[in-house]
């Protein structure tokens, strides 16, 4: 375990050196330490940090969480929902084709729909703040269509887990959808009406009493989640999104980072075990397939978020390239295509996949300018937008 942690923090440091974020070396760690590959290995069996790996996954959505706010919603009213339902159907629709394209099944493809239609918020936060453009006037859109992919997230994962579980016919399959959705619109209304009651319950000056309220409070609710057909980290991500609005949410943010951070690297080191080097030439060209994919979509998913805000090609490229890069959640829709026994192929194509954009991501939003230069507009005058104050 602690030669995970130590490996982790290496490659880690040695990636930042050259401006590489840190999902994808955590995921290499476990790759060049794990059973599959030849030399050291520090853990020969992927499941020895089962329990530690699924509590990484609940604390990275407890997170978003705390970092999502109903208020969200109401403050980018229309064009926030215009631009995130646009980037949804473009991205979502092109994953669900390619699925489909592979001939690898049903069930596969609506996973790979996931996979190729949801960015990775904990880069995108990652890359804003590396970049110096959260006062910047596309940060809104962007951090608008991150809340809109959270809300989907959580509404397809409660229905995709009746899917994935094999419901034996139709009336199976809708009993146990039922039971998510009433789960989910449970937690919902408890985040939505509940967050005074919940509040006091939370309310302590003892830091040490808060960090042990609030970890089992998500990771209870995930265990509970999970047995409603609810995957457990949406339950952790309501638990976070109840939290946050409260009283202590701002201390309950601060106190979780350490935790985030450490078992979080613990989940993308643990993928990283389960993954055969071997296994991906198989899937090394639908994976370049699929990035080519994704480049396309987000660059016409950034042109249409420009266009509802009157933005230019210099916000347009900024947008696209900073919402590029896939990472938690694919890697949580390959742990439940493995758990439900889809394709063999799914978990080092999500794995290839993910470790291409996650590298890719970061670098090209750093060079967005290369990309606003070819843009539609790009030898026209920029309108100037309507400046945001750093705290966006």
């Amino acid at each position: 375990m602690g030669g995970a942690f130590l490996a982790a923090a290496v490659l880690a440091r040695l990636g930042g050196r050259i401006g590489l974020p840190t999902i994808p070396l955590f995921i290499l760690a476990g790759i060049l330490l794990g059973p599959h590959t030849p030399g050291i290995v520090l853990v020969a069996d992927p499941h020895d940090l089962e329990m530690l790996s699924a509590l990484g996954l609940v604390l990275l959505l407890f997170y978003l969480g705390l970092e999502f706010h109903l208020d969200d919603l109401k403050a980018g009213g229309r064009k926030m929902a215009v631009a995130g339902a646009t980037y949804l159907v473009l991205n979502v629709g092109a994953g669900l084709g390619f699925g489909f394209a592979l001939g690898w099944g049903t069930s596969e493809a609506l996973v790979l729909a996931g996979v190729l239609g949801i960015s990775s918020s904990a880069i995108v936060t990652k890359v804003l703040v590396d970049t110096g453009r959260l006062g910047n006037p596309e940060t809104r859109p962007i951090l608008g269509i991150i809340v809109v992919e959270d809300i989907f997230l959580a509404l397809y994962l409660a229905a995709l887990q009746p899917i994935l579980s094999g419901a034996d016919s139709l009336a199976a399959a809708v009993m146990d959808g039922g039971k998510a959705f009433g789960f989910l619109l449970l937690l919902a209304l408890a985040a939505r009406y509940g967050t005074k009651v919940v509040g006091k319950l939370f309310n302590t000056k003892d830091d040490e009493l808060l960090v042990i309220s609030f970890l089992g409070a998500a990771v209870f609710v995930a265990g509970v989640s999970e047995w409603f057909g609810v995957a457990d980290a949406i339950g952790a991500f309501m638990v976070g999104l109840m939290l946050g609005s409260t009283t202590s949410g701002e201390r309950i943010r601060k106190l979780v980072h350490p935790l985030r951070d450490a078992f979080g690297a613990i989940f993308f080191f643990a993928f990283g075990l389960s993954i055969d080097p071997g296994d991906l030439p198989s899937v090394v060209w639908p994976v370049l397939a699929a990035v080519a994919v994704t480049l396309v979509m987000n660059v016409l998913a950034g042109l249409g978020a420009a266009r509802v805000y009157g933005f230019g090609p210099g916000p347009a490229a900024n947008i696209s390239t900073t919402l590029l890069a896939r990472g938690e959640f694919a890697l949580i829709l390959a742990t439940m295509a493995a758990g439900a026994g889809l394709d063999q192929r799914l978990s080092p194509f999500i794995a290839g996949y993910v470790l291409v954009l996650a590298v890719l991501g970061p670098l090209a939003a750093g060079r967005s300018a290369w990309l606003a230069r070819i843009l539609p507009g790009a030898a026209a005058r920029e309108p100037e937008p309507e400046r945001v104050g750093a705290g966006v």
